[in-house]
């Protein structure tokens, strides 16, 4: 890339203009599908400049020539999408998805990992880790010899930095939010002082997940199918099309006894409605799966989601 003498560097102060918003956004929504609100005009702003800094680009409209037109562009790009959605994450987050895993769904995939099968399970938009390693110590409570059977958590994000945090899986301050005493003995190696302690994921926790970089806006690499989707509070950044395209995709992905979990504010749309059925909240199967005997699914196949988060 080109490098700028420091008169001529970004006035990094700068304001964005209506017609470079409108840029920004026709390039996310090609992109990812994403929806930017006029309303997101500052947010963009802020967050974009950080990209600017970065790249020591003069201003918005060279950076968006820069994304769309030098060789790097599709490197940026991952960098562009990311700097556009909310990587705010905990663990155990929405802590009745986790105990709907441990006590619906895990039992049966348990016993057919003890008869030789396998169980897969997919994090899809992972961001620092936490979703995938709260599924994985859930997956431990009630079977604490997995690691001895064919288990895998799949964990994606388009953000390489996000997945880096992740794979490190060393958390403190506010991202260990979500950890009570018992879990962090049972779970983690801890080190550093009591005012700022460090957590690290032990081995065997790690062992369960596997960390790639996806866009889900893009083609699935991975084959097969899993038995349960957690996509919480991605879908809520989508237009209408680009939720029904990955809500059918993923009821292609998931087994006909598998489970998704969504954020709560997210909602399966009308159009997709015919492929699950709401069993919980912001919980569905895939319509025709056998209900578990503790679940309580809503009358007839409608899957209209409860209430969000990011």
């Amino acid at each position: 890339m080109t490098y700028h003498a420091p008169e001529e560097r970004a006035k990094f102060g700068a304001t964005m203009s209506d017609a470079t918003f409108s840029r920004v956004a026709k390039i996310a929504q090609r992109e990812a599908g994403l929806v930017l609100a006029h309303a997101k005009l500052s947010m963009v702003q802020s967050r974009l400049s950080r990209r600017l800094r970065a790249l020591q680009l003069p201003d918005f409209d060279s950076y968006l020539d820069f994304l769309e037109g030098e060789a790097d562009g599709r490197t940026e790009m991952r960098h562009f999408i990311s700097a556009l959605t909310t990587n705010v994450s905990h663990f155990f987050r929405e802590m009745h998805h986790f105990n709907t895993l441990k006590e619906q769904a895990l039992p049966k995939l348990i016993e057919r990992a003890k008869s030789g099968g396998k169980i897969r399970i997919w994090s899809a938009g992972c961001s620092n880790g936490q979703e995938p390693y709260s599924i994985a110590m859930s997956i431990l409570e009630v079977f604490p010899q997995a690691g001895d059977f064919d288990i895998k958590i799949l964990a994606t994000d388009i953000d390489p930095e996000v997945l880096a945090t992740a794979r490190a899986g060393v958390y403190s301050g506010s991202l260990t939010t979500g950890l009570d005493e018992d879990t962090k003995r049972s779970y983690f190696d801890r080190s550093g002082t009591a005012e700022d302690e460090k957590l690290t994921v032990k081995p065997n926790v790690a062992a369960l997940v596997a960390f790639r970089e996806l866009n889900l806006h893009a083609t699935w690499p991975m084959q097969g199918q899993f038995d349960a989707i957690f996509c919480r509070n991605v879908v809520i950044y989508f237009d209408e099309p680009t939720q029904e395209k990955l809500y059918r995709r993923y009821a292609e992905r998931l087994g006909r006894e598998g489970w998704l979990f969504l954020g709560h504010s997210e909602r399966i749309n009308d159009s997709s409605a015919q492929l699950f059925a709401s069993c919980g909240v912001t919980t569905y199967r895939p319509t025709g799966a056998t209900p578990s005997s503790s679940a309580k699914p809503t009358a007839g196949a409608v899957a209209k989601g409860q209430q969000h988060g990011a």
